[in-house]
């Protein structure tokens, strides 16, 4: 099984950007789908991005295409989200997940659908 670890999350003013990043180890990443979720106090977690195992096949919430880019590097097991105009309404703990997929081509957007997940890391956007 793979275990993920999440970095890259601070503290940045609207406007601003980060990009997280998720490092995988344990199995071959390469075999795995990635997805990034994000919880704000008081939500529930909600999808923000996925991408196939491939890494040719993404999907973005509808309210966040054109601001985060989910991307991997799968010759140094490593997933990423690019974030872009940051707003206030971005603070949440982001995670990400993984799981095996049926196929290269595969990705998934429900959390039920990943078995794997890091334990997050804070993003807070200030006004």
């Amino acid at each position: 099984q793979v275990q993920l670890v999440e970095s890259g999350g601070g503290l940045v003013q609207a406007g601003g950007s980060l990009r997280l990043s998720c490092a995988a180890s344990g199995d071959t990443f390469s075999s795995y789908v990635m997805g990034w979720f994000r919880q704000a106090p008081g939500k529930e977690r909600e999808f923000v991005a996925g991408i196939s195992a491939h890494g040719g096949n993404t999907d973005y919430a509808d309210s966040l295409k054109g601001r985060f880019t989910i991307s991997r590097d799968n010759a140094k097991n490593t997933g990423y989200l690019s974030m872009n105009s940051l707003s206030p309404e971005d603070t949440a703990v982001y995670y990400c997940a993984a799981r095996r997929g049926p196929t290269p081509f595969t990705f998934f957007k429900r959390s039920d659908d990943y078995y794997y997940w890091g334990q997050g890391t804070q993003v807070t956007v200030s006004s």
